[in-house]
């Protein structure tokens, strides 16, 4: 008889830890290879794991909502079916039995959570104070919203390292360390208050006081900082879509019959994006320090609203290299699988353009917020015929029924300027209004 070892798999060269939001099978369960047992969170993605071997749930080591490294041993799979169950197999809820002791160990109270230094002048240079900044990324993002320094805060992670769940604690405790001064400012400047310092809100008779869930707070910690890192401007351009929508009724049942889904608008749109991207590169950008990377892949990423609440943004790699067909089809497999919770990490992942599709709830025309780490967002709204104003080869003006669309456009204005967007969002329009009817 072999045990198998299922670890805290990698998700991604820029994440260090991963939260086990929650268990799928028990010790006794009989699992299949692929087949996912427990359910993830980083602040990349909300995902199921799958079993990496056919076998019997032997032993769980990291209990439910506890944040451990990557590689980090979660639990151990017995491969021969039926074998005994060690009985020292650690139930969920206890604490872990892996010879390495996970980042996220059982949190110290709040009031030994904040350690205030002896003396007021702090340099980071000391040993403990580098392993306690050496947090995660999502760690250290939501310390800066907070206004926290890291610095002043005993970890219970490996080697003293600052975890979430103990910046989590430090933050419902009530007790604020000093915060970092922005550079630049003396302690006698005010600094002004932004949404993360407002007071917290009471909650009146008969109110409902319900937990965020995972996916909400860390949509909230990506928008609070998307909406920071960029300078964001919105352009509205309202487009006609009427040869699509020929083109969409002509190509829709063979397109249908070879990828066995709806053909939607969206694939006409990806394809008019990334075409317009080429001759736009600032738009496909992003930043790096004083640089500026042109990318030239078009990676687009595509917001999938989750029910009942939630959001995240699969991404069509190398979407330049697909066709019609498997734009359609790439699209419509990465958002079942985004609602189903089987997406990889590493989809959702390198994005470098993303378009929102509100209209398909009602939405007229939105200002979407950049996501980090891109230029621009596309949003696009309800699709709708409306009456307009058409001038006829005579010169005569007639009004005639169009299908029409609000497409809105934030960007960066740190790396793009005003009339360079505009000019994507004419040059987009144009594409689309004038996309060939035949032979496409």
């Amino acid at each position: 008889m072999a045990r198998v070892d299922v670890v805290m798999p990698q998700m991604g060269e820029s994440i260090a830890e991963g939260t086990l939001s929650r268990w799928l099978k028990q010790v006794g369960d009989e699992v299949k290879r692929d087949e996912p047992i427990f359910e993830i969170s980083t602040d990349k993605v909300d995902a199921e794991i799958p079993s990496p071997t056919s076998g019997v749930i032997a032993e769980i080591v990291v209990a439910e909502g506890t944040t451990v490294p990557v590689q980090t041993i979660v639990a151990r799979i017995e491969t021969e079916k039926g074998a005994s169950i060690a009985p020292a197999a650690a139930p969920v809820g206890t604490a872990p039995v892996s010879s390495t002791p996970p980042a996220a160990a059982a949190p110290a109270s709040p009031s030994s959570v904040l350690r205030p230094p002896s003396s007021p002048t702090r340099t980071g240079n000391s040993f403990e104070e580098r392993v306690r900044t050496k947090s995660s990324p999502l760690v250290r993002r939501m310390a800066a919203e907070h206004g926290v320094e890291i610095a002043v805060l005993s970890g219970s992670g490996i080697a003293g390292r600052v975890t979430r769940k103990d910046l989590v604690t430090y933050l419902e405790s009530g007790v604020r360390a000093p915060a970092a001064m922005p550079a630049g400012l003396s302690g006698g400047m005010m600094v002004p208050m932004d949404g993360a310092h407002a007071p917290p809100a009471t909650p009146w008779p008969g109110d409902v006081v319900e937990p965020m869930s995972k996916i909400r707070r860390l949509t909230s910690d990506h928008m609070a900082m998307a909406i920071r890192v960029a300078a964001h401007v919105t352009t509205f351009h309202e487009i006609d879509l009427t040869r699509v929508a020929r083109v969409r009724a002509r190509l829709r049942g063979d397109v249908e019959a070879q990828s066995g889904q709806k053909l939607t608008f969206l694939p006409f749109i990806i394809h008019a994006v990334v075409a317009t991207l080429k001759r736009h590169p600032m738009m496909n950008a992003t930043v790096n320090g004083t640089e500026l990377i042109l990318r030239k892949r078009y990676n687009i990423g595509l917001a999938v609203a989750l029910d009942p609440t939630g959001l995240i943004v699969p991404v069509i790699k190398n979407a330049e290299d697909l066709s019609l067909s498997g734009l359609s089809k790439t699209a419509n497999d990465l958002a079942l699988r985004a609602r189903s919770k089987r997406l990889n990490p590493a989809e959702v992942q390198d994005a470098t353009f993303t378009i929102t599709n509100p209209g398909v709830f009602g939405s007229l025309m939105g200002t979407p917020i950049i996501p980090v780490g891109t230029t621009a967002i596309l949003g696009v709204g309800a699709i709708e015929k409306r009456p307009k104003v058409i001038t006829g080869p005579d010169g005569e003006d007639t009004i005639a029924i169009r299908t029409c669309a609000y497409f809105s456009c934030s960007f960066d204005h740190k790396v793009v300027d005003g009339a360079d967007a505009d000019r994507f969002m004419a040059d987009l329009r144009q594409t689309l209004e004038q996309i060939p009817e035949q032979g496409f």
